[in-house]
């Protein structure tokens, strides 16, 4: 198990880039042969090379656990046989008028946190393609972008780091984990910017401190 910190298109806002589960990286076309070799032996996972929309921006657009992705409803066809064919998982498209998948659905492999703002539709396809028991819906902090404040694995999850005791209760208990509120990259709330982690490793924008390694490591149980 390990925390590493790493940079991308020598950007610290690796997640803008990336989504990963428990045996797949899901990296953009393109980037260079030494760094996606990096960054899945960091993750301990195999790399899986995609895109969305044909753009490199993967994190917002996708929402994966180890059972299934969902991904924005823009996502060409050729594109969503790659992502299936390379994961071995159900990929979807969510049906939702949104396309910023990823920054409104948090999931493990027990529950999700979604966003208010997803329709009932869509909330049913979570839990149907995700696999999940427990859905539930909530605002955090008046952001509904709820994807962007919970990075969450099978082990723990790392948390918006202004939340109340309750609000972080509220999440550990949905997802079946004990969340721990941080930011990344040197003071950044928003986790899923700076963030990729499984139940085993994680990787983090190459900005953040020492004091927040401590942190994320409570907090994802590496």
């Amino acid at each position: 198990m390990g925390l590493y910190l790493v940079d991308l298109y020598r950007s610290p806002n690796i997640g803008i880039f990336l989504r990963t589960n428990d045996k797949s990286v899901l990296i953009p076309k393109g980037v260079a042969a030494t760094k996606s070799k990096k960054v899945a032996e960091h993750l301990g996972v195999a790399p899986c090379f995609i895109s969305v929309e044909g753009t490199r921006l993967l994190g917002p657009l996708i929402a994966i656990n180890n059972k299934g992705v969902l991904v924005s409803r823009m996502i060409e066809d050729y594109e969503v046989k790659e992502i299936s064919s390379q994961t071995g998982l159900i990929t979807e498209r969510l049906k939702s008028k949104y396309t910023a998948v990823g920054n409104l659905v948090s999931a493990n492999d027990n529950g999700a946190v979604v966003s208010p703002i997803l329709e009932p539709a869509a909330i049913a396809q979570v839990k149907d393609v995700l696999g999940v028991t427990e859905v539930h819906r909530m605002a955090l902090k008046d952001y509904t972008q709820v994807g962007a404040l919970v990075v969450a694995t099978n082990r723990g999850a790392a948390v918006y780091p202004k939340l109340t005791e309750q609000e972080v209760g509220e999440i550990g208990a949905i997802l079946g984990v004990e969340p721990y509120p941080t930011s990344i990259n040197g003071g950044v709330p928003f986790l899923s910017s700076g963030l990729v982690a499984n139940s085993a490793n994680a990787i983090a924008g190459n900005l953040t401190t020492g004091p927040e390694l401590v942190f994320l490591t409570r907090a994802l149980r590496i």
